[in-house]
């Protein structure tokens, strides 16, 4: 029987394609812009120098804003690990009629613009916001708290963001576990915590490191938080970006910065592979 190796990679060819254009050729771009020259006059001139990279690095105001960009990440990862393991778990065992309807709840983000999320904050958290009101109409506080423009409402609206993926990521996970192992662990003198520490969680980790990973990424290349919901000391790696390439138009060095950012993650999810293994991403969807 004749070999049919190609027929994968036929079938494949319409993805490729469009990963292709879309994504690696814009990418090429985007590494080709970052060693171009920025001219006084505002032209882009074609060059091969590094001098954009040694700008980012020389400037400590650009790697402390890469630094705050990785610990809000972090900080971002730990609060929707959290809040979403315990909701997840909550679907794993609930055998009520209701679950479908939680998860869809669960979902229901998605079909709201991140746009209009991430403002409505404003109408929370300000100081005519509803939690402000709420607190002097009781007479708890005679000023509005100053709870906007800060890097806790930053991570109000990443954890907004991104918890959702968090949650159903380590629920996909928990669900392909089989419920009678803990059931058998529980009748051979296991408690209910001993059943969850020994052999729950661990079944679990192949979603939550999957769903930590995930929202890692999202949160170093996220912008739209920091700028409405942070004030001048709370920008991320990705409002640089914007403010060079859109606000100044200076791309050679909004490129850089784009790559440093990019060779970062690539780095992160290059160590995630060697220690951890990429194929564990895949287990919680088996």
């Amino acid at each position: 029987m004749q070999n049919k190796w190609w027929k994968p990679w036929l079938l494949l060819s319409p993805s490729l394609t469009a990963v292709f254009l879309l994504l690696v050729i814009p990418v090429c771009f985007v590494v080709v812009y970052s060693f171009w020259l920025r001219a006084p006059t505002g032209a882009d001139i074609p060059a091969f120098q590094f001098g954009n990279y040694a700008k980012f690095f020389v400037d400590l105001f650009y790697p402390t804003v890469l630094i705050r960009t990785i610990r809000v990440a972090l900080e971002t990862v730990a609060l929707c690990l959290v809040l979403g393991y315990i909701p997840a778990y909550f679907f794993y065992r609930t055998r009520s009629r209701v679950r479908p309807f939680l998860l869809l709840l669960i979902m229901l983000p998605f079909w709201i613009s991140f746009i209009i999320r991430t403002l409505s904050w404003i109408n929370i958290l300000g100081d005519t916001g509803l939690i402000n009101h709420f607190l002097i109409k009781s007479g708890l506080i005679a000023e509005p708290l100053s709870m906007l423009y800060n890097e806790g409402a930053v991570l109000l609206g990443l954890i907004q963001y991104l918890l959702p993926f968090m949650i159903l990521n380590v629920y996909v996970s928990l669900e392909a576990i089989d419920k009678s192992l803990a059931e058998a662990a529980r009748s051979l003198g296991c408690t209910e915590w001993q059943a969850f520490k020994e052999i729950t969680l661990p079944l679990s980790l192949p979603g939550v490191s999957a769903g930590c990973l995930l929202v890692f990424v999202l949160t170093s290349g996220s912008y739209l938080p920091p700028m409405i919901l942070g004030g001048p000391g709370n920008d991320m790696i990705a409002n640089l970006v914007f403010k060079r390439i859109i606000g100044t138009l200076d791309w050679p060095f909004g490129s850089a910065i784009s790559v440093i950012l990019l060779s970062l993650l690539i780095i992160i999810i290059y160590t995630y592979n060697r220690y951890l293994g990429i194929n564990q991403l895949f287990k919680s969807f088996q």
